[in-house]
């Protein structure tokens, strides 16, 4: 049978990749230098690879090369001359910095930011909202060193990498991200963080830190979290008290209440907190603390309950990319991967939003990496994946004169 003329287009995976500018490619390159040492595997060459494995759930090298490889003919739609050796990538995971896809990723972020962000949260009046947390990602290694106490029998911990983020609770993407051993305390990830005034942060109570707290308050960023069950403070003012009363629920209490803030050692000044007491339908108990105090206290209360969005993220990302196996043993080639995921999480957001799909994120991700090098316009394909594979398939095969 001869070649058939009639696909048009190019495949999915070349058209994802058309969301990337070249000049954010490129300006990487230039601030790292990236392709000075590497010129058998130039950066876009290297990034593609590395993204087809991505999206195609690759646990290993050697199954992303021999991928690859069975997309002859549909390299050149991809940028490449030839499907890479496996020898060559590992030897550009291990050694070309992994900085220079962190700056790929910021800057695809600054690019489509106010594209995927939307102008409103349900429920809340504030427009600003960042949520903190962390996850940890066991390795098969011991580069990273685990989290834990030392293993009674006198073996090695498995390694581990804890990747801190910061998310934008309007874009539902990753706005700062800081990749540490697993044994490193969350609390040191706040030190880290540059906010602008009036910025709104929510987290969990790992993460309470007074001093830090102190030098928010001066500087008008304003926080939620959970008190600490074991937490020393002082009342100085009761607003509300319905705990008394019977089946109350919703806001039950609100103090305002000062708490000791340390400096080596030694005690400096009292920082002024809002304390909530709040009940939910379920019968559920929180006491958050906040160091605002105009918010009305079911404000807070709501501002918590969005905190959950940094779970989902962290199960989408685990759940729909290859984070379990590595592509390389070094500390580069895994920070490497895990900016990949990420660049790979923020091309999806974006295309969802273009393609203004009611599919879920997990199944558009399966039905891209199921048609990864088919020859179907993407966004068509997303938004109703039936009716765009049947104008493709008719098109193809159209034998009318």
């Amino acid at each position: 049978m001869g070649e058939n003329k009639k696909f048009t287009g190019q495949p999915i995976l070349s058209q994802i990749l058309d969301v990337i500018p070249t000049a954010i490619i490129n300006a990487a390159n230039r601030k790292h230098k990236a392709n000075r040492y590497y010129k058998k595997l130039p950066l876009r060459v290297h990034l593609v690879s590395l993204l087809y494995g991505v999206f195609s759930y690759c646990n290993g090298l050697r199954e992303l090369c021999e991928g690859l490889l069975a997309c002859e003919g549909k390299l050149s739609h991809l940028g490449l001359d030839k499907a890479p050796a496996r020898s060559t990538i590992s030897d550009a995971n291990n050694n070309r910095s992994y900085q220079v896809f962190e700056t790929i990723y910021y800057g695809l972020l600054k690019q489509y930011h106010s594209f995927i962000s939307d102008s409103r949260l349900k429920g809340l009046s504030i427009r600003n909202l960042k949520i903190i947390d962390s996850t940890t990602i066991q390795l098969f290694c011991e580069l990273l060193r685990g989290v834990g106490r030392n293993r009674l029998d006198g073996g090695r911990k498995k390694g581990g990498i804890k990747v801190h983020a910061m998310l934008d609770a309007f874009s539902g993407v990753t706005e700062f991200v800081r990749m540490t051993e697993a044994r490193e305390h969350d609390r040191k990830f706040l030190y880290h963080l540059k906010l602008a005034a009036n910025s709104w942060l929510v987290f969990d109570k790992a993460y309470n830190v007074y001093d830090q707290f102190a030098k928010w308050t001066t500087q008008k960023v304003w926080f939620v979290t959970r008190m600490k069950d074991n937490a020393a403070f002082h009342v100085t003012k009761v607003l509300v008290d319905k705990t008394k009363k019977k089946n109350a629920k919703g806001v039950l209490k609100e103090q305002y209440i000062t708490v000791a803030v340390k400096q080596s050692g030694k005690e400096i000044e009292q920082l002024k907190l809002r304390r909530i007491t709040y009940k939910t339908d379920e019968g559920k108990i929180y006491v958050f603390i906040t160091n605002n105090f105009t918010l009305p206290a079911s404000q807070i209360a709501t501002i918590y309950k969005n905190r959950w969005m940094i779970e989902l993220l962290f199960k989408q990302i685990k759940q729909n990319f290859p984070l379990r196996y590595f592509w390389g043993e070094s500390s580069n080639a895994i920070k490497m991967q895990v900016y990949c995921v990420l660049i790979a999480q923020l091309l999806m957001v974006v295309i969802r939003k273009k393609a203004a799909t009611k599919k879920s994120f997990a199944n558009m991700i399966t039905v891209i990496r199921l048609h990864l090098t088919s020859y179907v316009e993407l966004m068509g394909f997303i938004k109703d994946t039936y009716k765009a594979w049947r104008k493709t398939y008719n098109t193809a095969f159209d034998f009318s004169p």
